[in-house]
């Protein structure tokens, strides 16, 4: 258990969850919260757009970086005041970030914030493992996956709606009271167990070659993922060096931890399979869920014509339906095992996709609603047992090491998942693009009757005869270009139905451990 006994008049665990899920919400909701005020804030700081997203990249990568590192620097420097630490440096942060007088100062800000919020999450998760007794573990998963995947989803909508009403930097300003807010109950109600309390006051070597390999290493595979489609992939020789950076430092990173007897990421800890096959299935989910999430609004805004507010009010039913299914979820966790209940939800979410996948140019809005919130049902089904499952056999003084890695895995799935689909999307636009231009042709019977028809209706409201013959002709190319868009974004959506269904075989691989039972030691 986190902290002292309730039975002392310690604060009892859902006390803590509220306190710990406050820095959740506001470090995820960071990841998503500016993708939409990208263009304000180039035009304020006079930068181009290609330059803001620099915003974005910044801090994913100063985020990727310090997640795995949250377990050595929990144990060197104690827990709650490392935990502390970071929640002061992104409160802090976010108010210079809302300050900022210039584009560079901007992304100074977005680094030291993301690498304080990195941090927040894992330990976050860790002391929830640790404050619920193992049968309620699962309605603590559901509780932390209110905020990790309810977040990301009305992020963009919110941020939007503040940077359309007050300005982009009110989107760091709101982060503040709720950073002082978190502080505050951090200070008063958590408290280090013993084992880590221990472990921080005997010092510990410190791996500066390991720390600075996985540092080189995910900064710049978070720097290729982010930059790759725009910069034409390995057309690019910026994307060719940032590539052979990442993989010696990885590479590098991976040989010496495994052989370093205290290493600063303690990747041993992924021969336990739950551990192992967990990440794994995070980082799917990751893929999946962030790729979505980028997908839907993209799909509704440019083909069909919705506004920001409104693609985002198709968005939010499906994060309140995994708001509300969380909970039940959680119960569920305690009387049937993980396995069947992800496989549940690995199944839901790969039908939605394939619903999404056959979404055509007369969608409604209605349509759009409900597949989206059979997703988030399937989405619901799927955060909990993978979590529990994973964490089963994990000792509690091993916990903050795997819950950096594991939600390190969901990051770099996220970012995987968006360069996927970003890329996927204009190749699979290029392709359709040609295979329905091959059936249009000027000999088509079908192809001049609709040209002479339109033509006629054009100069009947005034164009003249080779005006009308062009427009004509215009229409039918835009017509082509949106319907070639609609199928890749099908194609998108197959995608990953596919890899929901690929991930439940793997289920079966996992350790079986009964519900409510304790898998390890308590201590």
């Amino acid at each position: 258990m986190n902290g002292r006994s309730e039975q002392n008049g310690a604060p009892g665990p859902w006390l803590i969850a509220m306190t710990v899920m406050l820095s959740v919400f506001m470090e995820v909701l960071d990841t998503s919260v500016a993708n939409v005020a990208l263009p304000h804030i180039a035009g304020n700081l006079s930068a181009s757009v290609e330059e803001s997203t620099w915003v974005l990249t910044s801090y994913l990568v100063s985020n990727a970086i310090v997640l795995p590192l949250t377990g050595w620097f929990s144990t060197v420097f104690g827990r709650k005041h490392f935990y502390m630490v970071c929640v002061a440096l992104f409160t802090a942060t976010s108010l210079l970030c809302g300050l900022a007088p210039s584009l560079g100062w901007l992304v100074v800000f977005r680094v030291l914030q993301g690498a304080g919020g990195g941090a927040m999450v894992p330990i976050s998760q860790a002391i929830l493992m640790e404050s619920f007794p193992r049968s309620k573990r699962g309605m603590a998963m559901a509780v932390f996956g209110m905020g990790v995947i309810v977040a990301p989803i009305i992020g963009p909508t919110l941020g939007g709606w503040i940077t359309d009403n007050y300005t982009w930097r009110w989107i760091f300003f709101i982060n503040i009271p709720v950073g002082v807010v978190s502080l505050l109950l951090t200070s008063l109600l958590l408290s280090d167990p013993p084992y880590l309390i221990r472990k921080s006051l005997r010092g510990l070597r410190i791996d500066y070659i390991g720390l600075g390999l996985l540092s080189v290493g995910l900064g710049f595979l978070q720097v290729v993922l982010d930059k790759g489609q725009l910069e034409d992939w390995f057309g690019s020789n910026f994307i060719i060096g940032c590539s052979v950076v990442a993989v010696i430092g990885l590479v590098g990173a991976l040989i010496w931890e495994l052989r370093d007897p205290d290493p600063v990421v303690d990747l041993r800890m992924l021969k336990d399979r739950n551990l192992f096959l967990g990440t794994l299935t995070m980082f799917m989910l990751g893929f999946v869920l962030y790729g979505s999430t980028v997908l839907l609004p993209i799909l509704l805004q440019t083909l069909l014509g919705y506004t920001a507010v409104l693609s985002g009010l198709v968005l939010s039913p499906g994060g309140l339906v995994v708001l509300f299914m969380m909970p039940l979820v959680g119960l569920l966790i305690s009387r049937f095992e993980a396995r069947w209940l992800a496989i549940f939800g690995l199944s839901v979410t790969a039908f939605s996709l394939f619903q999404m996948a056959h979404f055509n140019l007369q969608l409604d809005f209605r349509t759009a609603v409900l597949t989206r919130m059979i997703q988030g049902v399937g989405m619901a089904f799927l955060f909990v047992p993978i979590n529990t499952a994973a964490f089963a056999f994990i000792a509690k003084e091993r916990m903050n090491y795997a819950t950096g890695l594991i939600n390190l895995a969901r990051n770099i799935g996220g970012s995987c998942g968006i360069a996927s689909v970003a890329t996927m999307l204009a190749r699979r636009n290029q392709f359709h693009q040609v295979v329905l231009a091959s059936h249009l042709t000027a000999l088509d019977y079908p192809v001049q009757a609709m040209l002479h028809g339109t033509s006629r209706l054009l100069h009947a409201a005034g164009s003249g005869h080779a005006q009308a013959a062009a427009q004509a002709y215009g229409l039918l190319y835009g017509g082509l270009l949106r319907q070639a868009s609609m199928l890749s974004f099908g194609d998108n959506f197959w995608l990953m139905g596919v890899i929901c269904l690929v991930m439940v075989p793997v289920m079966f691989l996992t350790k079986q451990s009964r519900p409510g039972e304790s898998a390890v030691p308590s201590h």
